[in-house]
């Protein structure tokens, strides 16, 4: 029949027993982790049956790289171990995820660099140096905040950037990572004369009427982007009207033939920021993948629309 003192072991039976070291599982007493039964008459440290459970839930712990606070909070949290578990292992996995994709981005990048000519590479070093990994959209979203209206409302703005500023993927491919690392480096290089260049439609417009027209044309564009998608060849309809209504508010006009006609004109003057949106293309479409839509692809469709209308009408 065993005794109270059978049930209580030395620091090294009870590492034999966990199939531990010593030196671990002091540790994880002086951490105040593995609490001890008693004390010997010499003053050393006994541990009973429990401790040996709770080091085994360590240990299991420690093994999905758990830090040590996170693990304290589960061991602590005894009527509520479940949810305090879950929650500290979705902390970790968010964490996972984030490595993962540094590491991805990283791989990537020394693919593109390894496989470009020789005479490039020293020009691709410079262009990836400017990008973390995984690289931020803030560099984008502050070009574009720049771009658009500044009375424009919060929703609206939040919409548009939403749309114009491609995220980057959680496994990009090398072409991916050089077609993001030329947005960052377009959005980011000093503008001429120090200013932000703005589409003649502001200037026309005034701030009032851009502020209308982009909410319009975000409109515009996502009744667009089903065509798109269906690789369906321009044409008129509830996407270009909208579009047209777009620019007939801010110009506080209507929506007739002549307008249309003027508005045919006037865009085809605008200046475009063309290779962006196709380097935004790029990020967001998996190689061998048909392109995804962007706003400059949903805008460039319904210019020809509004250009097969303007002719069926003459």
């Amino acid at each position: 029949m065993s005794t109270a003192h059978e049930l209580l072991w030395s620091i090294g039976e009870l590492a034999e027993r966990a199939g531990a070291t010593v030196k671990t599982v002091r540790f994880y007493s002086d951490q105040g982790l593995l609490p001890e039964a008693a004390r010997s008459s010499g003053g050393h440290r006994r541990y009973g049956p429990p401790a040996l459970e709770r080091l085994q839930l360590i240990r299991s712990l420690r093994s999905l790289d758990l830090p040590l606070p996170e693990i304290r909070r589960v061991l602590d949290d005894e009527e509520a171990a479940g949810r305090a578990l879950e929650s500290a292992l979705d902390s970790r996995l968010s964490e996972l995820g984030s490595e993962l994709k540094t590491l991805r981005w990283r791989e990537a990048a020394l693919q593109l660099v390894r496989d470009c000519p020789p005479g490039r590479r020293a020009g691709r070093l410079r262009l990836l140096s400017a990008l973390n990994t995984p690289p931020s959209t803030a560099p984008l979203a502050r070009f574009w905040r720049a771009w658009l209206p500044p009375r424009m409302p919060r929703r609206a703005t939040t919409a548009f950037l939403e749309a114009a500023v491609p995220q980057p993927p959680d496994e990009p491919h090398p072409s991916q990572v050089l077609a993001f690392a030329r947005l960052h480096a377009m959005t980011t290089a000093p503008c001429p004369d120090g200013r932000q260049p703005q589409p003649e439609v502001h200037r026309v417009a005034g701030a009032d009427g851009a502020v209308v027209l982009y909410a319009g044309l975000i409109e515009a564009f996502e009744l667009a982007t089903p065509h798109l998608r269906r690789a369906r060849a321009p044409q008129p309809g509830e996407a270009l009207d909208a579009y047209v209504a777009a620019y007939a508010s801010a110009y506080r006009s209507r929506d007739t033939q002549q307008f249309r006609r003027s508005l045919a004109a006037r865009l085809s003057a605008e200046a475009r920021l063309n290779q962006y949106w196709e380097l935004a293309a790029v990020v967001l479409t998996p190689p061998g993948s048909s392109p995804q839509p962007t706003p400059g692809s949903a805008d460039d469709w319904l210019r020809a629309a509004l250009k097969l209308d303007n002719a069926r009408a003459a």
